[in-house]
């Protein structure tokens, strides 16, 4: 009961008249890039790094949200039992102008940077207070590219008109698992495949998912400081009961809120919790 009470606390609780962020345009199941859920010690700190990297408060209910282009980060005061590496997220990547100055930018503000010891031109990362490592990524670059596994599609190679935008989530699974977590993406959320550089990939709306082999098995992300990913997906409750008709468990069934918020949890068969909702996207 208590942890239920607490998923309520974190987003739900939104009021009719409370703003709401725009997300990316769902794709034809309905599924959009939503939230990265992260529990820190030091919820301020952390507030404060998320807004020199780009992002802007923004009211999610009762709750603060932190906005970037198509994605919304949560932060909630709690212990971890890591970061994101050595768990089966291994980081997520962000799409900028300028590698170079925004590392410049973050390096005077006290913030940890790290260039990339294979593309230092065109990728480097910074640090949470915490250590979590947030990967940046130079628009138009090489490392960007993608294409599609159906040659019809043509791929998107517009230049970014924001000055930041999450790009990619990164998933490290066993070996020989890639195939199969390509494929579980694009048929559970709809997740278009193909391969971004030379990573095996799919893309949603809002995001692009990358999939890398490791030798054994990560941890899974509950309990991580990214605890969870989040999907906003319409037509919420009529999703979940698709879902648990092909057979895929629910870890949280889709509840509603007298808000008239809809939402429910799931982990994938790799470890990554994901929560879906459906209350984020703002009414246009």
């Amino acid at each position: 009961m208590s942890r239920f009470i607490l998923i309520l606390s974190l987003i739900f609780l939104v009021p009719p008249t409370s703003a709401r962020a725009q997300l990316s345009p769902a794709n034809n199941l309905g599924v959009a890039m939503g939230h990265l859920h992260y529990h820190v010690r030091d919820v301020e700190g952390n507030r404060k790094f998320w807004i020199e990297l780009g992002a802007r408060p923004v009211n999610i209910g009762t709750k603060e949200g932190l906005e970037l282009p198509g994605v919304i980060v949560m932060l909630d005061q709690a212990e971890s039992s890591g970061g994101t590496e050595g768990s089966v997220v291994n980081h997520v990547g962000f799409r900028v102008p300028d590698v170079a100055r925004l590392m410049a930018k973050m390096k005077a503000a006290g913030y940890r940077v790290l260039s990339s010891t294979v593309s230092p031109a065109t990728v480097g990362n910074t640090f949470s207070p915490e250590g979590e490592r947030i990967e940046l990524l130079q628009d138009l670059s090489e490392n960007l590219q993608f294409t599609f596994d159906d040659v019809s599609r043509q791929e998107n190679g517009q230049q970014l008109t924001v000055p930041i935008a999450l790009h990619h989530i990164h998933f490290y699974v066993p070996t020989g698992s890639v195939t199969d977590i390509k494929a579980w993406y694009g048929k559970v959320f709809g997740a278009l495949p193909g391969k971004r550089y030379h990573y095996e990939a799919a893309d949603l709306p809002g995001v692009n998912l990358n999939f890398s082999d490791v030798p054994t098995k990560l941890a899974s992300t509950q309990g991580r400081m990214l605890d969870h990913i989040g999907f906003e997906v319409q037509n919420l409750e009529a999703f979940c009961k698709r879902l648990e008709a092909s057979g895929v468990k629910l870890d949280l069934p889709y509840k509603k809120l007298p808000s008239g918020v809809g939402f429910a949890f799931l982990t994938d068969p790799w470890g990554t919790r994901i929560e879906m909702t459906e209350g984020f996207r703002k009414h246009q």
